[in-house]
């Protein structure tokens, strides 16, 4: 485990802390055959190096330098300019798997992915997780149409999805804090929300959008409060 740890501080220190703005740009740009892309994962193959500080490992890190590469020049041909937020989170979630199988690999560790699926207790958790996010926020935007229909729409007062993802991470959130047996964190959750929403209803007037608020607050809360009990029902 302390190779993982020392692989992933390796990853961070090169991919955002040794990589100036003027690099990436040069990257997009000039894309293979730009001298900073070949830089930057050569620094990343000598971090491994120099934080393991074993240089037995060396076919670990030139594995990882070569991975890197190929998920970088990836991601540079296939991003556009309306798509780089979804393929820098695309990237980093490629690197980090590329650096769990390489471990994995090179450690000869072993997972049996079967015997972790048929764990009640870990399959509920990926389950409700998974559940609390985009199923809920469209069943919760079904259950509500007939309101949100009444409200007039305000399209230049709002980020566009943001209500949707805020309803995510609250129920994550939530859903954490009750299996986790933090109820009080649930109470201050709600009291911030409350706190920041009551200068936009106070200065809204607007007591159809007051009401739409907070019955789709309690039924997000409420969803992942219950999705909460469910997992801790559930035996080990």
């Amino acid at each position: 485990m302390l190779i993982l740890i020392k692989l992933i501080l390796a990853h961070l220190i090169g991919d955002f802390l040794l990589q100036p703005t003027s690099w990436v740009k040069e990257k997009e740009k000039r894309k293979a055959a730009s001298p900073k892309l070949y830089l930057h994962v050569l620094i990343h193959g000598v971090l491994v190096l120099l934080l393991l500080w074993d240089f037995t490992h060396w076919p670990m890190a030139l594995a990882i330098t070569l991975a890197h590469l190929g998920i970088d020049l990836i991601k540079l041909y296939a991003q556009k300019p309306k798509t780089k937020t979804t393929w820098f989170i695309a990237d980093q979630a490629l690197h980090l798997a590329s650096i769990l199988i390489i471990w994995a690999v090179f450690t000869e560790v072993y997972v049996d992915f079967r015997q972790v699926l048929q764990n009640p207790k870990i399959l509920s958790l990926i389950t409700l997780v998974l559940f609390l996010t985009q199923p809920t926020a469209i069943i919760l935007a079904n259950l509500l149409k007939k309101w949100s229909d009444a409200i007039p729409s305000q399209p230049d007062q709002s980020l566009q999805n943001a209500g949707k993802y805020i309803g995510m991470l609250e129920r994550l959130f939530v859903f954490g804090f009750i299996v986790t047996g933090h109820w009080e964190a649930v109470g201050f959750l709600i009291a911030a929300k409350s706190v920041f929403r009551f200068g936009d209803l106070r200065k809204s007037k607007e007591r159809k959008l007051t009401e739409y608020i907070l019955i789709g607050t309690l039924l997000s809360f409420g969803t992942a409060m219950i999705s909460g009990l469910i997992f801790l029902s559930i035996p080990n």
